[in-house]
């Protein structure tokens, strides 16, 4: 009986580690440029607003872009979906109400309130948010962003999608995660 014990106590590591599935987020290269990061981000806004479906169809998505930005310089050029048209604005003041000005939110630095306030006020209504600048994903923001030197990929907040009235195609969970 003692030889079982130790014998199941050697395999209990090793176990333990491969229990743990290793997730890599998809990530995509960066661009070139003088802000090669911004391409990226442009490309990234276009892919999400691609698996964004709201409860109407736009031919034109509002993208609004609040706080200060490191990587928002070319947003104008990310794809739209399906033909849509981006109609690219900036919110000056956070607490001015976004959620009847756009069908998307690309959030940079913001104090901790405002942000707060401004995600809030998001929840329930069909607009995609996205944080440029919270690697953790504690915004409450639907995505956010990671920047590394070479690639940008995201993280998907379940949460946030889940109180919003628009839908995420499921296979973005999936990409989030590193999955295909």
């Amino acid at each position: 009986m003692r030889h079982l014990s130790f014998f199941c106590l050697l395999l209990m590591p090793s176990a333990a580690v491969t229990a743990v599935p290793a997730y890599q987020p998809v990530a995509m290269p960066i661009g070139n440029g003088a802000d090669p990061l911004a391409s990226g981000a442009a490309r990234m806004v276009g892919a999400i607003l691609e698996y964004t479906r709201w409860p109407a169809e736009h031919p034109v998505i509002r993208l609004c872009v609040v706080g200060a930005t490191r990587h928002a310089g070319r947003l104008d050029e990310a794809s739209p979906p399906h033909g849509a048209r981006i109609d690219l604005s900036p919110l000056s003041d956070p607490t001015e109400p976004a959620r009847n000005r756009c069908d998307a939110l690309y959030i940079g630095q913001l104090a901790s309130v405002p942000l707060r306030r401004l995600i809030g006020d998001m929840r329930g209504k069909p607009v995609v948010t996205i944080a440029e600048d919270d690697p953790d994903c504690r915004s409450g923001a639907m995505f956010c962003l990671i920047f590394t030197p070479q690639t940008l990929s995201f993280q998907l907040n379940i949460d946030a999608v889940s109180r919003s009235a628009v839908r995420i195609d499921p296979r973005v969970l999936r990409m989030s995660k590193g999955g295909y």
